[in-house]
């Protein structure tokens, strides 16, 4: 041993002390691409296990072979040895750099841990508050920052005011604007909440903080989500967070208003986006399933608008994903832009010269203008946000925006994995990790890595990248009117037939029903044979009505409409001078009706009708006639229907 020693004395010093230090360098470095290379679970084990069998082989190897060429002073094999371990090296830290830049990016969005909630009891600038002050507030008890954190509010300066409670937020906002009562209790989020809504455009300046209460939460939100991986087919509700800052909390408040439901099967690779539109009327299930836009479910957490959608569209929600589209300027600029199909201007098409036109990612117009131009070309992160968020220059309006919200998702998704350099893909998990928030786990993210591979490997193969269907939901003008407040709110009903044929694709993509199969093809030049948007078109079924303008209208025009309904009727005459008399109206026709115009038909179970009395005795002897055959009628169905009841032959 002395002797093996002092011969490796005698070899060269600088090759001695270059041995010695790659040593320890291939270990600490070789230690930490162990430790990244474990971290990717469920990410070709197999080839991760032989890389580190691999290269712990050649440790073991240059270990040996340099110490031995040391030894018989064969030095040109350590230069070799160790410029290749050297190498080796240079791989591992690599490597480790850019699989830390992936977990740390996945880290950021699964990293849902407690979340801070935050509300404001908040008045208007031109009003005063005082003792005598009437509150109102959302009567959810288990609605966080609108019930809960108001106790604190309360509790914490004193507060002895009058409470009104509220079923829906924008009903309690009407009502604070039109002065009925003095504050409100809001989520910290209320801005981006009703901004978007007829006459609270200004809200954020109309508005002002009186107190506010911040507590970090346990969130339940947080164990929302199944087990399952991308070895099976999944549903993910996308909800947009549109706010003019980068980067996006984990309970960062949204205002509702993207939502999308993306299904996937990693067996057929068959993608179905359906958007909702944000005035759809549905029951929102966390609020005692009352209708309300479905936008507003926004207000009451993450967990209610999942509930309310899968609710909705009859199908269970595996995960969510929560993505600020300040943050699609950042993730289409890393992709150096997306290439797009802009629709051109239907509405005011003159306005900007035939061009798109929206403010920009800052919410500024002027000079900030983003302006874009029909026609298929690479949108910049700008333009693609513009596009995305403008509806107000096309005639279908949030429709319109929902199929350009769908173009600019479908072309960022296609081309997501064509990055050309490090730089690019380290740019693009920046731009990800910073803005988007999911409830799915490091390992259930990474397990989408053989369906991600598989994708691939069909766009080298020269094959469709991956089989992206669109849905809609067709919708109609819903005018309703709110009591509390006496308003109405533009909501959009949904036509159930088009509903049917979303719920039936998303139960075909997930592999829950078959197909139907097609036996016979015909072709004709007049047919349009592009790829059909499902739900798309005339449909005839609503899902909901509203009580119609009846005054003017004949009593038997109510009777039949109160027949068909279900609804019972009621009919009251009236003189001059006497409530509900309406001395426009004809003698003898509906003058006024007890149940305000635009109510859901849902709510109503009777309806009084008060009729003017007519000043001919002849028309006011007629009308008494008809109701005396009437119950004569009915007096007779009665009596047979006793005398059947004794028949017993």
């Amino acid at each position: 041993m002395k002797k093996i020693l002092r011969k490796l004395h005698r070899s060269n010093i600088f090759l001695r002390f270059i041995y010695y230090i790659i040593l320890i360098a291939y270990v600490i470095t070789f230690g930490i691409f162990i430790k990244s290379l474990l971290n990717l679970k469920g990410i070709e084990t197999i080839i991760r296990y032989i890389l580190i069998g691999l290269f712990g082989f050649w440790f073991i190897f240059y270990s040996l072979f340099a110490f031995v060429n040391l030894l018989i002073r064969k030095y040109k094999r350590v230069i070799i040895t160790s410029l290749v371990s050297i190498l080796f090296m240079a791989i591992f830290i690599l490597s480790s750099y850019y699989i830390n830049v992936i977990y740390k990016g996945l880290n950021n969005i699964t990293n849902l841990n407690n979340n801070i909630h935050t509300s404001y009891l908040i008045k208007l600038k031109d009003k005063d508050f005082d003792n005598n002050s009437k509150i109102g507030r959302i009567k959810n008890e288990l609605d966080q920052e609108g019930y809960i954190l108001t106790n604190n509010i309360i509790e914490k300066n004193n507060l002895k005011n009058e409470i009104k409670d509220f079923d829906d937020y924008l009903d309690m906002v009407y009502t604070l604007y039109e002065g009925k009562i003095e504050a409100i209790f809001v989520p910290s989020n209320y801005v981006s909440l009703f901004e978007s809504s007829e006459g609270l455009e200004n809200i954020s300046k109309d508005t002002e903080i009186i107190y506010s209460y911040t507590l970090e939460v346990d969130d339940k939100e947080n164990i929302l989500g199944s087990n399952k991986d991308f070895n099976e087919p999944l549903t993910f509700l996308l909800m947009g967070v549109d706010s003019t800052i980068d980067g996006l909390n984990p309970n960062a408040g949204f205002n509702g208003d993207t939502l999308m439901l993306i299904s996937v099967n990693p067996k057929t690779l068959e993608t179905l986006m359906v958007s909702i539109p944000r005035d759809t009327y549905v029951p929102i299930t966390c609020n005692g399933n009352k209708y309300a836009k479905i936008n507003s479910s926004a207000g009451f957490g993450t967990s209610c608008v999942i509930d309310t959608v899968s609710n909705f569209l009859d199908v269970d929600i595996d995960y969510y994903v929560k993505i600020n589209f300040k943050g699609v300027v950042a993730l289409v600029e890393a992709l150096k832009g997306v290439s797009v199909d802009v629709e051109a201007p239907t509405y005011n098409a003159n306005q900007y010269n035939g061009k798109m036109c929206e403010q920009n990612s800052n919410r500024e117009f002027g000079e900030h203008l983003v302006c874009i131009s029909p026609g298929w070309q690479t949108l910049n992160g700008e333009e693609a946000l513009a596009y995305a968020r403008n509806r107000h220059l096309y005639l279908g309006g949030d429709l319109d925006r929902i199929r350009h919200q769908q173009q600019v998702v479908e072309a960022i998704a296609k081309k997501l994995l064509n990055f050309s350099t490090l730089t690019d893909f380290k740019n693009i998990m920046d731009a990800i990790s910073n803005n988007i928030s999911t409830n799915m786990s490091i390992d259930k993210i990474l397990s989408g890595y053989t369906v991600v591979k598989e994708m691939v490997l069909n766009a080298l193969n020269g094959e469709e990248f991956v089989n992206i269907n669109k849905g809609t939901i067709e919708t109609y003008s819903l005018p309703v009117y709110l009591p509390n407040s006496g308003t109405y709110t533009s909501a959009q009903g949904y036509y159930v037939d088009s509903l049917d044929d979303v719920k039936n694709n998303l139960k075909i993509v997930l592999g829950k029903q078959n197909a139907e199969t097609i036996k016979s093809f015909s072709y004709t030049f007049d047919e349009d044979y592009s790829i059909p948007i499902i739900g798309k078109g005339k449909r005839n079924i609503k899902s909901l009505e509203l009580m119609p303008n009846l005054i003017g209208s004949s009593v038997s025009k109510a009777v039949e409409f109160c027949d068909s309904h279900d609804i019972t009727l009621y009919k009251e005459y009236v003189n001059p001078g006497e409530a509900h008399y309406n001395k426009d109206v004809a003698a003898g026709l509906i003058g006024d009706q007890d149940v305000q115009i635009g109510t859901l038909l849902n709510n109503v179970s009777s309806l009084t009708i008060y009729i003017p009395n007519a000043k001919d005795e002849n028309i006011k002897d007629k009308d008494k006639d008809d109701n005396k055959d009437d119950n004569n009628i009915q007096e007779e169905k009665d009596e047979n229907s006793i005398l059947d009841n004794f028949n017993i032959f």
